[in-house]
Formats: structure tokens, sequence, C-alpha cells
């Protein structure tokens, strides 16, 4: 299947969307809270190699402390608000998961995580996408999810979200994950790289 152009503020059914997410196995899709479709560029190799070691580093602490489960950049969500999203990568606490029918976990699941990184690559910065993913950065926020990272490795800042407000962090080793993700420590070097 081929790219597909949308042009902006294109608008579609989340019934439309759910189909169209099934059949096109190839673009990332996501669609607003307004019913705007979003079709993001795939990434590079730099991107998918930094993206890679935030899932490894999540993945490594996710099965080693059991209290959730750890999510790649293919799931959507469907948040509260109706917006279906697809972070970088994802972690839902196991009670939150497995309240969810079979059917749920199957599909779309209908939660917000509980933590969420975005990870901004060269096309983002390139197309200018920076302000989309600090909006949907507030977007997760307001929607449940208790802590989310916002990398931005070019300029080796990152934005902390939680529920009380933004952070900025320039040029951090590590981050960790505070009382959402207990004891989990990322290590930026590899992502810095």
């Amino acid at each position: 299947m081929q790219n597909i152009t949308v042009p902006k503020g294109f608008k579609i059914t989340t019934e439309q969307f759910d189909r169209l997410a099934e059949c096109d196995q190839e673009n990332r899709l996501e669609l607003t809270a307004r019913g705007e479709l979003i079709v993001m560029p795939p990434t590079g190799g730099t991107a998918g190699r930094r993206n890679s070691r935030l899932i490894q580093q999540l993945m490594n602490w996710s099965d080693m402390d059991g209290t959730g489960e750890c999510f790649d950049s293919s799931t959507i969500f469907i948040l509260p608000n109706g917006a279906r999203r697809s972070p970088d990568a994802s972690w839902v606490k196991k009670e939150r998961w497995n309240s969810l029918t079979q059917e749920e976990q199957d599909g779309f699941p209908p939660l917000a995580p509980d933590f969420v990184i975005e990870l901004v690559s060269y096309s983002d910065l390139k197309n200018k996408r920076y302000e989309y993913l600090q909006a949907k950065m507030s977007e997760y926020i307001d929607n449940g999810v208790r802590l989310g990272w916002l990398i931005e490795p070019e300029s080796r800042k990152v934005e902390v979200y939680r529920v009380n407000g933004v952070e900025v962090l320039n040029n951090p080793l590590c981050l960790r994950g505070e009382d959402v993700l207990v004891n989990f420590v990322l290590d930026l070097s590899s992502v810095f790289s």
C-alpha cells in the first residue's frame, strides 16, 4: 500500500477510522477527538534505533517489575475523549489492563495508558510537528495518563508531563519513573547518541 496524503483537517468517523486502521497496516494512523485523521510518516533509521532502545529498557524493567504491561508504537489506544492515539512507548498498570475484556485487549484498548513516551524524530522537526507533539502530550495527561516524557534527542531536551504541569530538563543523563514506574530508570545515552 502507498503512503496516504490527507488534507489538514480531514475528518472521518470513529467507525471509518477503525476500518481504515485494520486495512492499512503500513501507515501509522491516529484520530483526534475532533475526528481529524492524522497520517504519520514512517520513521527513519535513527529514530527507529532510538525508539527500539527506549522500548528495550522499558520492556526489561516491566518484565522484572511485573506490575504492568508495556506497548510499542503500533498500539492504538482509545482515550476517554474519543481520540485514537499511538504513543511511541507506553505502559499500563496490570490491574487496569486485566479489567479489559479479551475483545478490548485484542482490539484498540479503550483506556489511557498510565505512562507514555513520545520521541521527537528528524521528520517531526523537519515538518515542524513539535507543537503538535506537545499538544498530544497534554491531551494524554488530560485523559488520565499519569506521567509522560517528550524526548527531543537533537537538543538533548526532555519535557516531563505530569498532572500538575510540565517540567523541562536540559541534557539529563537519565529519567526516573517516579511513583508511576517505581524503580524504573531510563538511561538516555543510547537515545541521545
